[in-house]
């Protein structure tokens, strides 16, 4: 695991604050491409439980799994008692119970490609479901994030994730669905958004930037300093462009 990968920890209540839940809509989206109901599930990169949340809380038995110490601690707070955590990298996942659901949030780009979707599999039952979720946070407003990045850019020319395996933004379909389509283990690849837009203040915006990757991995004189530049150039308050991405695929028999 990348030391990006293990930077979120030190941010965990950062994280909790500044990251947006996921909707309904989302737990709704996996239930109905599963077709059945399903009762058990392993999340992969559970960070502070903003997904476990989600589905531990229409009656899923979810397993939470994350490696971080401090974001697990953090995930204990605000997830329903009966959650099981494991504080466990994917990588070190034996099989044993399968599952009916595996699940990752913003999390699957964190893990090691070198026979990831055999691993996964191993984890599912047979015509399980294994679903990857996320998408990063857009200002809205073309003009505002082009401030932000003239702002951002002596520092930073980008803090976004890059796709893994180097699909192109415009293809149709995106990672890891392509790598899914490629994969001898799941069938049935299918790739949808939930669109969300959300509204939140200057600060909030900040802190939310706070707990990206790109602007953790920055010397801390740096990282002030950028934060510092991007406040000044925006609104009080900004509107979000916050899309899901979902990806989804079944174990083949």
């Amino acid at each position: 695991m990348s030391g990006r990968a293990l930077s979120f920890g030190v941010m965990a209540e950062a994280y909790e604050r500044f990251r947006p839940g996921y909707p309904a809509e989302l737990f709704e989206m996996v239930t109905a491409y599963a077709g059945h109901p399903v009762r058990t599930a392993l999340e992969i990169g559970a960070g502070t439980g903003k997904a476990t949340r989600l589905f531990a809380r229409r009656g899923v038995a979810v397993t939470a799994t994350e490696p971080d110490g401090a974001m697990l601690a953090e995930l204990r707070k605000h997830v329903p008692a009966d959650v099981r955590t494991v504080q466990a990298a994917f990588e070190d996942l034996r099989p044993g119970e399968k599952y009916r659901l595996v699940y990752a949030a913003a999390a699957l780009h964190w893990t090691n490609p070198e026979g990831r979707w055999s691993r996964m599999a191993a984890l599912l039952e047979p015509d399980g479901v294994f679903a990857s979720f996320g998408g990063p946070l857009r200002l809205a407003d073309p003009k505002v994030e082009e401030a932000v990045r003239a702002a951002r850019a002596p520092f930073l020319e980008s803090d976004e994730v890059p796709s893994p395996d180097g699909t192109p933004p415009e293809h149709d379909m995106q990672w890891p669905g392509t790598e899914l389509q490629r994969s001898e283990w799941f069938t049935d690849v299918q790739q949808a958004v939930v669109e969300r837009r959300l509204t939140m203040s200057a600060h909030d915006f900040v802190g939310h930037l706070s707990t990206v990757s790109a602007y953790l991995v920055l010397p801390a004189s740096e990282r002030e300093q950028v934060f510092s530049q991007i406040i000044r150039v925006l609104p009080e308050r900004v509107g979000m462009a916050a899309d899901i991405t979902v990806h989804l695929a079944r174990r083949c028999q």
